[in-house]
């Protein structure tokens, strides 16, 4: 279902698209016919306006990664620095909720470990909604502030580091398939107390799956056919936390990966002082307005960001 709503929310804003592009190229053509300039400038501005849609459209088909339209959950840990930094990493927390409250997320704060005199040492929050890893993926690195800190009586410039990570929630629902022909299975007499049936017959079942060597057996139920029955959920149990040491295993070796929250490692740095600014060192992408960006105005270092992992540049072709 919530494929079906994603392809079918996809295929009407195309639909929409189109028709609002066909009406108001026809107002066009009807506003010049009778020369009316205030007709086609408001159809000139409601193609404008589609040509925005449109392009937040185009990053849309960028989020088509296998987590993208997962849930996520963020991480925000303030680096070296003490209160100025832990005081950058609060700055953030609130940048990433106010960005998802903007579209329409919801959030949910997982984990918050309050710094010594102000601001967090840490913090995770749960961003629920539709491509939400998709959008937030790329912000995971270090973020750079300048600024005149609060907490210097000296009122000198100060550089903090703070770093984010980004990674989605798996859905644990998963359906494991075992193959058959990948599995050895042997009916052999139970042993212990049981009664003289289920120690005179074949009703224990033991299977070997051959890939990984998982071996589980039954002998609980008197019925060979139950025992196999057991047996097959006992498999496929096991190989479903066989997978879920794999995903801690990938998760904690992308953990281990991540750089030391410090000079050389930023992504993006927000200067607001001596001058104002908001650099993307990946993309380029520049703001002077560093007030909106950390009130959440991200989405054009993110759409910039997901074009270049891609290999797209958005704007070609226009």
């Amino acid at each position: 279902m919530r494929e079906r709503q994603s392809l079918e929310s996809a295929i009407n804003s195309v639909r929409e698209l189109e028709t609002g592009i066909s009406d108001n190229l026809e107002l066009i053509e009807l506003g010049e016919a009778e020369g009316d300039s205030e007709v086609v400038a408001e159809a000139v501005a409601a193609l404008e306006t589609l040509a925005a849609h449109a392009a937040r459209m185009r990053v849309e088909t960028l989020l088509s990664g296998e987590a993208d339209g997962n849930d996520c959950y963020v991480e925000v840990h303030s680096g070296a620095g003490g209160t100025e930094s832990q005081d950058w990493a609060q700055m953030l927390f609130r940048m990433y909720t106010r960005w998802a409250e903007r579209r329409g997320f919801k959030v949910e704060t997982v984990e918050y470990q309050s710094g010594e005199e102000a601001g967090i040492k840490s913090a995770t929050i749960q961003v629920k909604g539709h491509n939400a890893y998709g959008w937030l993926k790329t912000e995971s690195g270090v973020h750079r502030l300048v600024r005149i800190s609060p907490y210097d009586s000296q009122a000198r410039r100060h550089t903090s580091f703070s770093s984010v990570w980004v990674y989605p929630v798996i859905d644990d629902s998963i359906d494991i398939e075992v193959n058959e022909s990948d599995c050895r299975i042997d009916t052999y007499r139970a042993s212990g107390a049981g009664g003289q049936h289920v120690n005179t017959t074949d009703s224990a079942v033991r299977i070997t799956h051959i890939p990984t060597g998982i071996v589980v057996q039954c002998q609980n139920e008197r019925s060979q056919h139950k025992n196999r029955a057991q047996a097959w959920d006992m498999l496929r149990a096991r190989l479903y936390e066989l997978e879920l040491q794999k995903r801690e295993e990938a998760a904690n070796a992308e953990a281990a990966s991540k750089t030391e929250i410090g000079w050389g490692h930023q992504i993006r740095s927000y200067v607001l002082q001596p001058y104002q600014m908001v650099k993307d060192l990946r993309t380029g992408v520049e703001s002077t307005a560093p007030s909106d960006v950390l009130d959440g105005a991200l989405d054009p270092f993110m759409e910039a960001s997901l074009a270049q992992r891609v290999g797209a540049t958005l704007g070609e072709d226009e």
